[in-house]
Formats: structure tokens, C-alpha cells, sequence
């Protein structure tokens, strides 16, 4: 799940693309207001983070924008400290939420996944396929009541392919998904990850669970299929 984070204050900006890269989520930085409008327009975004003060166009200026255009990206403006005004702006501007600085990691991390939920992502608890069991809130996955230990980027990478059982998903799928702008990600990355996967889901259990089509990418199919 990808998202966008606007902040001109660099060493927030990296600690916090750390920590929700650590999530498991995908993290595009824009440093100022007209290059998240670019961000915005190249790709579809789960949600976005947007500072108030940047330079160039504010965080109510992009965000007025984005609504103008069409845009209904859920986004959560980070506003100054006791900002009654700001608060108020934000919202009157096109915000979903608002969150002052400074914040708790946690509540904005919570605050965060209420926005993607309230913007339509589906987020079940658990995700199954046959014997296997993919635990969201608590990122533990099992197959036939044993626990598989995933590392974050495999864990995402399952989760996406049983999201979309029954179709073919392709390695630019993927990596548009999964992996953020600055990465260098290539098709041979996500290969290896699903080899990885494969190892851990598939082989100790004589399982079959992703498979590949030929030419075309990635599909999941139950255990005994």
C-alpha cells in the first residue's frame, strides 16, 4: 500500500518514511507543494501526509488543488501545536483529519489506517486461502496452525497476491504497489521475494500457493489446487 508524505523538515520526513516503511507500507517524499501535486497526478496514493508549512504552495494550497481536480485521496494535514485556526482551515480546505505537531508516532500511525479504511480499503482481520492464514493486525502468518516468521516487504507482497485471488498479478503491479519511487526496484527484485516466499509458505508443506503464468506475472491458488 503506497503512500505520500509531505514534509519539508528532512530528518522528520526520513523518520517517519522509516518507521512506515517498517509497516509495511510503500513511502513517496515530497519535500515541497509542487512536486506532491506531482506526486499526486503520476500515482494513486492509499493516503497522504501534508505538512501546512512547506515552500512554495502550502499544505492548504495543495490540498485545494488535489479536491479541485478531483483528487479524493484521503489525507491527514499535520498542523501546528494548539492551531485552532489551522485545524479549522485544514478541514475547510479538503483534509480528512488533522493531527498537531508535536505528535505520538502511534496516533499517527492509528490515525492513518482509520483515513485508508475510511477511504474504501478493504483491510480484513485475516486473510485465508486454504490452510494458510495471513493475520493483519498482528502480521503473523500460519499455514496449518504453524507460524511462518515473514519479513515486512514478504509479508506486504503475500497479503496483495491473496487480496487478489483468482487474478493474475503483474511484476509492475507489484513493484507500483509495493515498492516506493525511490527504491530500485526491478522486476528481478520482485522475483526474488516471491522465491523467498515460496520457500517459506510452499515447500516445507508440499503446498502449491503462488504461481507463476508465464509472461504475464503472479496468481494464488488454494493449498489443494
Amino acid at each position: 500500500m503506497r503512500i505520500l508524505l509531505v514534509e519539508d523538515e528532512r530528518r522528520l520526513a526520513e523518520s517517519l518514511r522509516a518507521g512506515l516503511s517498517a509497516e509495511g507500507y510503500a513511502v513517496d517524499v515530497a519535500h515541497n507543494g509542487r512536486d506532491a501535486l506531482w506526486y499526486a497526478a503520476e500515482h494513486p496514493y492509499a493516503a497522504m501526509i501534508l505538512d501546512i508549512m512547506l515552500p512554495g504552495l502550502n499544505g492548504y494550497r495543495v490540498c485545494r488543488r488535489l479536491r479541485e481536480r478531483g483528487d479524493t485521496t484521503p489525507i491527514l494535514m499535520l498542523t501546528a501545536k494548539d492551531g485552532e485556526d489551522d485545524e479549522i482551515e485544514a478541514l475547510d480546505t479538503g483534509a480528512d483529519d488533522f493531527l498537531p505537531k508535536p505528535f505520538s508516532y502511534g496516533v499517527l500511525l492509528s490515525r492513518l489506517r482509520a483515513l485508508i479504511r475510511r477511504g474504501g480499503a478493504t483491510r480484513p482481520g485475516t486473510l485465508r486461502l486454504g490452510d494458510l492464514e495471513l493475520d493483519q493486525a498482528s502480521h503473523t502468518c500460519r499455514r496449518g496452525g504453524a507460524e511462518i516468521p515473514l519479513t515486512t516487504k514478504e509479508f506486504a507482497l503475500l497479503a496483495y497476491l491473496m487480496k487478489r485471488q483468482g487474478e493474475v498479478v503483474t511484476k509492475a503491479e507489484l513493484l507500483e504497489n509495493l515498492w516506493d519511487f525511490a527504491a530500485s526496484a526491478t522486476a528481478n527484485l520482485v522475483e526474488v521475494h516471491v522465491s523467498a516466499l515460496r520457500r517459506k509458505i510452499d515447500l516445507p508443506f508440499g503446498a502449491e500457493t503462488i504461481r507463476t503464468v508465464r509472461g504475464a506475472g503472479y496468481h494464488v491458488v488454494g493449498s489443494g489446487a
